[in-house]
């Protein structure tokens, strides 16, 4: 296979543009013995000949031609790869995959992706909705560039696969029944429902969380239902059969006919974090797309302190 030299087949461009020998190294800054030399060596290695004689000039070969030809396609799209890593090595070209849970799609990914489509439209997200608990494990593997997981999925603090990055302290709301007799009670705290029938997994991380909330509050919630789907959980609380803890992102705007209450007393939380492969981190599509969730957070972050309680 032939081993193009792509000054060669510049010179050669010029010189059609030009038409002249002494044009064509005005152009590119050469002497007129340069360009010869170059498109003589450019014939010795394709084994044709570049140029022929025109009166008292030269031109062309058919073969040059044909060459020249292909040769403006190379130099089109090796302009195109030049445009695309210019895009890339700013973050506004390429492609990161993320792996999600459901509230972290909703509440930080979509909002991020729609600012990065008006800022960066060249870069694209491609989404991979994965549990929590799932997320590390398709980041090790290399399945997603960037995982969104909570902090009690975090592998040890030492393993060097990963970085992290917190990116919101999602308030626990409390999910009632309407007509409870504490759905208006003021200063509601978590332990006064400690002798509720409670919503919540058979296990992951939701169950750990609701487990870990009330033991602060000084209590072990009985579980009379499990259920790990945000609607499901609302609809059974609306239905009067139990109460339950709801992360803001998931209770946001599908409460419905439940009574979703803040505890500002208590302060229930859980803590989303993105994390990336060591190696990864400076790569600008992942950067960029980490800076827009981060955005994202501190808007959710700031709609949250403005929910009311009573």
């Amino acid at each position: 296979m032939t081993d193009w030299d792509l000054r060669n087949l510049r010179v050669l461009q010029a010189l059609d543009e030009c038409g002249t020998v002494t044009a064509a190294a005005e152009r590119l800054r050469m002497t007129p013995s340069a360009v010869s030399q170059q498109l003589s060596a450019l014939a010795r290695q394709l084994g044709a000949p570049m140029l022929e004689p025109y009166g008292r000039r030269v031109r062309l070969t058919s073969a040059a031609r044909l060459v020249l030809g292909h040769a403006e396609r190379v130099f089109g799209q090796l302009e195109r790869a030049e445009a695309e890593l210019a895009g890339y090595l700013h973050g506004e070209a390429g492609e990161v995959r993320v792996g999600a849970f459901a509230t972290a799609i909703t509440g930080l990914l979509v909002p991020a992706i729609g600012r990065l489509r008006a800022e960066a439209p060249q870069l694209t997200v491609r989404v991979v909705e994965a549990e929590a608990a799932d997320a590390y494990g398709l980041l090790a593997v290399g399945e997603v560039d960037l995982a969104l997981s909570l902090s009690v999925q975090l592998p040890s603090a030492d393993d060097p696969r990963f970085l992290r990055f917190p990116l919101l302290s999602d308030p626990l709301d409390v999910a009632l029944p309407p007509g409870h007799p504490l759905a208006g009670a003021p200063g509601l705290r978590l332990a006064d429902l400690a002798g509720e029938p409670w919503i919540y997994g058979a296990a992951g991380p939701w169950r750990d969380i609701t487990l870990g909330a009330c033991a602060d509050a000084g209590f072990v919630p009985e579980r009379a239902h499990t259920a790990a789907d945000w609607s499901a959980i609302l609809a059974m609380v609306a239905a009067g059969i139990g109460v339950a803890l709801v992360p803001r992102l998931a209770s946001a705007g599908r409460g419905g006919a439940a009574v979703v209450r803040a505890l500002p007393a208590d302060l229930p939380t859980r803590r989303v974090v993105a994390a990336v492969r060591v190696g990864t981190e400076q790569a600008p599509p992942v950067r960029r797309v980490l800076a827009a969730l981060e955005s994202a957070a501190d808007a959710a972050t700031a709609t949250a302190r403005n929910v009311k309680s009573y």
